[in-house]
């Protein structure tokens, strides 16, 4: 459906049940604790809806991860006007002009986690912004700097990496398994054939004794 003509559907997941709701350009559908997601994916393309709508651009913030397989456990949203620009200089002070601070230490921002069920859910939501919002669709999301969108690129190309890496290593587990038994069966074989000579010795041994 095309968004600029104002019919869309919005996705709720609440409950495991995915619900289409008809809303026209000027509806919003706002966060609030207790949402829920398939997936960060969705809670973020969620999110960047909804700031496109209410007239910020969304940066994507610091997150948790697990201190046992790295995986990402919660996620900060927020506004590109969060936090403050530092100035950083040189032996020799700035050697060119720096540009404009589009931070403002604005602190509108949602908070998600995973929780047992797998499903991604809003623990925070703050609404409030210290600084106009400027509704305008298409020009939103052009004035994301270079930088958040390297940051959305790299994080986009680490998630496949890892994805890719998993497989790997399923398939090297899988086929040192396979090792691991062929060298168990091969192990039996060698014992049974020592064993078999042990015996034809000790057979031969009393056939000697015997003349």
């Amino acid at each position: 459906m095309d968004l600029d003509e104002g019919a869309e559907a919005i996705e709720s997941f609440t409950g495991g049940e995915i619900l289409a709701v008809p809303c026209d350009a000027d509806s919003i559908v706002e966060p609030h604790e207790g949402m829920e997601f398939e997936s960060e994916d969705a809670a973020k393309i969620f999110y960047d809806e909804y700031a496109r709508r209410v007239g910020f651009v969304m940066r994507v913030m610091s997150c948790r991860r697990s201190e046992r397989d790295g995986r990402i456990l919660a996620r900060r949203l927020g506004c590109n006007k969060e936090g403050h620009c530092v100035s950083i200089r040189g032996k020799f002070g700035p050697v060119r002009k720096p540009r404009p601070s589009t931070r403002e230490g604005c602190k509108a921002m949602i908070h998600i986690k995973i929780n047992k069920s797998g499903k991604w859910v809003i623990t925070r939501f703050v609404k409030e912004h210290n600084h106009p919002l400027v509704v305008a669709p298409r020009e939103a999301r052009q004035t994301m700097d270079e930088k958040d969108k390297k940051i959305q690129e790299l994080t986009v190309e680490l998630r496949n990496k890892k994805r890719l890496c998993a497989a790997y290593q399923e398939q090297l587990t899988a086929f040192m398994k396979i090792v691991e038994d062929h060298s168990n069966q091969l192990s039996k074989k060698v014992q049974n054939v020592v064993n078999n000579l042990k015996e034809y010795e000790s057979i031969e041994l009393q056939l000697l004794q015997q003349r």
